[in-house]
């Protein structure tokens, strides 16, 4: 062992219920037994329904969503004709709001429609969404795809819209978030068509920088809440190195290994423990090494379960749920679990290597203890350069800031398949700006290219097909590569 770290518990703060909150609403979250809501929650709705932009910054399973769910239905509850789009990065963290909106509808006396829209959708339900969904839960890629290109069929979506919610703002950052950026400059000329000026209520994991990241992806200012009232258990950070096997080279054992035995352990001893591992080939191998390990000590091999990317969407909601009730007691997965998906009250956290940056750390290891219960989390460091500076200086990971998050909208080969985009959608006028730049002389060059043509005082899109399917917002250039092993003759 390395280091071992006791963070101390933290009470919780509440505020009161906003006055300005339906009774309908109030009465709702009590019956689902919370008497009152954590100071941060307050605030957030305060500051929502008096008409401001806010970001939430929070810990892992601090009660974000009603920071963002009760102004939305506030809204629908004075306004039925009312619309909000919600934003997650991934279809997992969707389909985990949609069972959250729909009990607290159900709890309402109203008829609120809440859909998802994203690539799973068949299209049969598409038109009933576009007509009647007071809440469109989608992600970035629909929205850039799916969404705006085809804004004239979503007229009712646009002309009613309020809130716009976007949550795990954290993971918008490099060229994902340059794009995003884009996108919502693009969202943002379609409401301006339909002379609505939405807010938008945001929430992030912690960063050093939210505030700033979040304006940069929106450009609009925010208000930050940035103190949670939510309470947090006693939390053991322990920071394991593995031993050298092999002195001259510095290479120690396996970090695989020493995780499957820590969780084993721990699973053995009947804590529920989820452990991380940073390919979806180490999730197998893990997952492999625990149930053998538990076969060996004569316990039950189904209460382990990997859970990765490549899964059916069938198999990891009933991953999810399982988690969540308790009969799963050890589950290993990617960082696709690092995100706010609720499953449920776990005990502890193993993380087979560093993951890379504070922040990722922080939110793996905050999925233990996530009701305020007492919790562990251990790092098994691996050989690496990295892992073992943090093993023998663990001062200066307890001592930092999580990392900024950092965009550049202006990037020209993002900026420029934008405009195309936002050409398709409704044309440019003379004058008009893109967020804050003054994009004439890219539509200039891009006339010059016949990528648009300039007519008038407009900017039009000349080209029969269609940009958005194009531009990948997950990558800086759509082209794929193919790797080829000249010896052998295959594809790699």
């Amino acid at each position: 062992m390395a280091h071992w770290q006791t963070i101390p518990p933290k009470a919780a703060r509440f505020g009161e219920w906003p006055s300005n909150l339906h009774p309908e609403i109030v009465a709702a979250i009590k019956e689902r037994g919370i008497d009152q809501l954590y100071s941060h929650q307050t605030e957030a709705v305060r500051i929502s329904l008096e008409g401001k932009n806010v970001v939430v910054v929070t810990p892992t399973a601090s009660g974000k969503t009603y920071c963002y769910n009760l102004p939305v239905l506030q809204r629908i509850c004075d306004n039925p004709e009312a619309r909000a789009l919600y934003l997650f990065p991934t279809k997992a963290l969707s389909q985990d709001q949609m069972l959250e909106l729909h009990d607290l509808s159900e709890k309402l006396d109203r008829d609120i429609k809440v859909f998802t829209f994203d690539g799973d959708t068949p299209p049969n339900a598409r038109k009933a969404i576009r007509n009647s969904g007071h809440i469109v839960v989608t992600n970035p890629d629909m929205l850039h795809t799916g969404i705006l290109p085809h804004h004239t069929n979503w007229i009712k979506l646009f002309e009613n819209l309020e809130t716009i919610v976007i949550d795990e703002v954290h993971q918008y950052r490099g060229i994902f978030g340059s794009h995003l950026a884009n996108v919502l400059r693009r969202l943002m000329r379609i409401c301006k068509f339909y002379r609505v000026s939405p807010k938008f209520v945001c929430c992030s994991a912690t960063i050093a920088n939210p505030k700033q990241l979040v304006e940069e992806l929106v450009g609009e200012e925010f208000e930050l809440i940035g103190e949670s009232g939510a309470p947090t258990g006693e939390r053991h950070v322990v920071f394991y190195n593995p031993p050298v096997i092999n002195p001259e080279l510095g290479i120690r054992a396996s970090s695989v290994k020493a995780a499957s035995r820590i969780a084993a352990r721990l699973i053995s001893e009947d804590v529920q423990t989820i452990t991380f591992a940073r390919s979806r080939k180490r999730v197998e191998v893990i997952t492999t090494y625990l149930r053998r390990i538990m076969g060996r000590l004569r316990r039950d091999q189904s209460v382990i379960q990997g859970y990765r990317g490549g899964y059916l969407p069938l198999e990891r909601r009933e991953i999810e749920r399982d988690v969540k009730s308790g009969k799963i007691r050890g589950v290993v997965s990617t960082n696709a679990l690092e995100l706010g998906i609720d499953i449920g009250q776990l005990e502890a956290a193993v993380l087979a290597g560093y993951p890379g940056t504070v922040a990722s750390t922080w939110q793996q290891g905050g999925r233990a203890g996530r009701r305020a219960t007492e919790s562990l989390v251990v790092v098994v460091m691996n050989s690496s350069a990295l892992d073992q500076y943090l093993a023998h200086h663990p001062e200066f990971f307890f001592g930092a800031s999580p990392e900024h998050g950092i965009v550049n909208p202006e990037n020209l080969f993002i900026l420029s398949a934008h405009l195309k985009c936002g050409a398709f959608e409704i044309p440019f006028e003379e004058g008009e700006k893109f967020g804050p730049l003054d994009i004439t002389p890219i539509l200039n060059y891009l006339s010059e290219e016949r990528v648009l043509r300039h007519r008038g005082k407009r900017w039009y899109y000349s080209s029969d097909n269609y940009p958005a399917e194009e531009v990948s917002l997950r990558t800086a250039d759509p082209c794929n590569f193919v790797i080829l092993n000249r010896s052998k003759g295959n594809h790699v």
